[in-house]
């Protein structure tokens, strides 16, 4: 059976394409490269789930160096530029906001898009290639960040693979419809090249409901943002950003419901002042009673 070295970002992510490769007759080996998770107890966690899986599933997985020095060099500055620029770049959707220009891919497709090999190199203010029409500035300064996040992680596995004779490499961050897809495929063949070995690229997002599901019911740790500390921040703005909309519609209903309520209050206020007049014409008539009687 053939084998290949495949990156992987965590255990979630790597249940469908291991099991899609296998089913192809490629035996893949998990590569667990990601210096930019944040912080090292979260780095540890996910490998813990990713190695408790893999064990039930028989997949050898081969950690490579966790060096987060070297991704604050890379990935980190181009962030904290962005960050002081922009401050946190929230909402910003990955493949979701880049099907609406471009419409959705095909498994293992082009993405809509020729695909080079060839070196995209960031400048020195860490820039992504020419910008899309419609794209935001900020949302380039992030892919930027992104760009060279993955191209670190795919230059060590890239590496690794060749020093130890496997022909090929592949990744699970195409999995996720939260990433860049276009951008993971572009890097993961320019790493390729540069070792002179394959690129297996698929486009796994349509198997992401699926891995969300068997991850669940498997009970795997599932994170709630990418990894690093940028994305950390992003995912905790956006889940506030959805609190505060969901407190702001609920205002919205009660509001618009307000006439309906004072209108519904009135008539109980009515209804209880009219049954107090009855009970007090009631309790006055007794007390009339009462005292005839006593005269009697």
């Amino acid at each position: 059976m053939e084998r290949i070295l495949l990156h992987a970002c965590c255990g979630p992510c790597s249940l469908e394409p291991v099991r899609i490769l296998r089913s192809e007759g490629v035996e893949p080996v998990v590569f667990y490269a990601n210096s930019n998770i944040h912080p090292a107890e979260e780095y540890a966690r996910r490998l813990a789930t990713l190695r408790e899986w893999a064990a039930d599933a028989d997949v050898e997985v081969v950690e490579g160096a966790y060096d987060p020095e070297a991704w604050e060099a890379t990935a980190g500055r181009i962030g904290d530029a962005a960050e002081a620029k922009f401050g946190v770049i929230a909402n910003e959707e990955g493949d979701l906001e880049e099907e609406a220009l471009f419409g959705a891919n095909p498994v293992g497709g082009d993405l809509g898009r020729p695909s080079s090999s060839k070196s995209t190199v960031l400048d020195e203010g860490g820039a992504s290639p020419a910008p899309t029409e419609g794209r935001t500035t900020a949302r380039r300064a992030r892919e930027a960040r992104c760009r060279a996040c993955y191209r670190l992680r795919f230059e060590e596995a890239a590496h690794y693979a060749r020093e130890h004779g496997f022909a090929a490499l592949g990744t699970t961050l195409s999995v996720s419809p939260y990433q860049y897809t276009r951008i993971i495929r572009e890097e993961l063949e320019r790493a390729c090249a540069r070792e002179g070995i394959k690129a297996c690229f698929a486009d796994y997002r349509p198997f992401y409901d699926e891995a969300t599901r068997r991850s669940r019911e498997g009970g795997m740790y599932r994170q709630n943002y990418c990894g690093c500390r940028f994305s950390d921040a992003e995912a905790a703005a956006e889940r506030e950003e959805r609190r505060a909309a969901r407190r702001a519609a609920r205002e919205a209903e009660l509001a618009a419901h307000a006439d309906k309520r004072a209108a519904a209050e009135a008539e109980r206020a009515r209804t209880r002042a009219e049954k107090q007049a009855y009970a007090d014409k009631q309790a006055k008539k007794r007390a009339i009673l009462k005292a005839l009687r006593e005269q009697q």
